[in-house]
């Protein structure tokens, strides 16, 4: 029986917990990181499928704040090319299931990628007028990613930093770009046994446990040096993709 379908241990309840009071207090300083996070912690005790299953409704609902401001209409008109790619990939791309035994490395390996793009913070060049393809580009390889391994930052996330939008322009075109592929990847899973949807109290310790972190991470927010916690985030994006990488 499916680890989410069936009770769960007071052991397991106890990582889930852990997991999204991590992931929602790095969301609350940041604005971004839960389902990143949430996943990758949950992946090392869960199997891919059940825990992209129980990580799609704390980060849809954590992220649907973010659709909301004066940036919407401007933002259709530049990213509609990024979040269509993104979503008729994240349905249709022909990418192992995150049931299959390759979706564990395959998100390490995008763990990995987003730690040491993190670390490293290179200038990227603005697409110009290119961009409209690239974030097709970006939106089609994201939505792949995003149907194998549950995480949907990498390309998304430096695409969107390269546009050099106004800080609440990105923290919304982030929050519809990941509720957007947090719809997709639930219609995608919709018809995959592994990934059933959780049992009541688990979703429920799951929820209270990521607006706890969110709470908590927004009192922080004006405490931390940014730069540095930002640097720390990735040093454990680097960590937790090495962890799931085959031995």
């Amino acid at each position: 029986m499916d680890e989410l379908s069936g009770a769960m241990s007071s052991g397991q309840l106890a990582w889930v917990a852990f997991s999204f009071v991590l992931a929602g207090t790095v969301k609350g300083v940041t604005g971004m990181g839960l389902p990143t996070l949430a996943m990758a912690l949950l992946s090392l005790a869960l199997p891919a499928a059940s825990a992209a299953a129980l990580m799609l409704v704390p980060a849809l609902l954590t992220n649907l704040a973010q659709c909301f401001g004066p940036h919407g209409t401007t933002l259709l008109r530049r990213l509609w090319p990024l979040w269509l790619a993104l979503v008729l990939a994240t349905l249709f791309a022909p990418v192992p299931s995150l049931a299959s035994g390759t979706a564990r490395p395959v998100l390490g390996g995008v763990l990995l990628a987003y730690g040491a793009f993190g670390l490293a913070r290179p200038r990227l060049p603005a697409p110009g007028r290119l961009a409209s393809g690239l974030g097709a580009l970006a939106g089609g390889l994201g939505g792949a990613l995003s149907a194998a391994t549950g995480v949907f930052v990498m390309p998304l996330v430096p695409y969107l930093q390269a546009l050099a939008l106004p800080r609440a322009a990105l923290i919304q075109a982030l929050g519809i770009s990941f509720t957007l592929a947090s719809l997709a990847l639930a219609t995608r899973l919709g018809g995959l046994e592994a990934a059933a949807p959780p049992q009541a109290p688990t979703l429920g310790v799951a929820l209270a446990a990521a607006f706890a972190g969110m709470a908590l991470g927004a009192r922080w927010r004006q405490r931390l040096p940014a730069a540095h916690f930002q640097r720390a985030l990735h040093a454990v994006f680097l960590l937790l993709g090495l962890l799931m990488l085959p031995g």
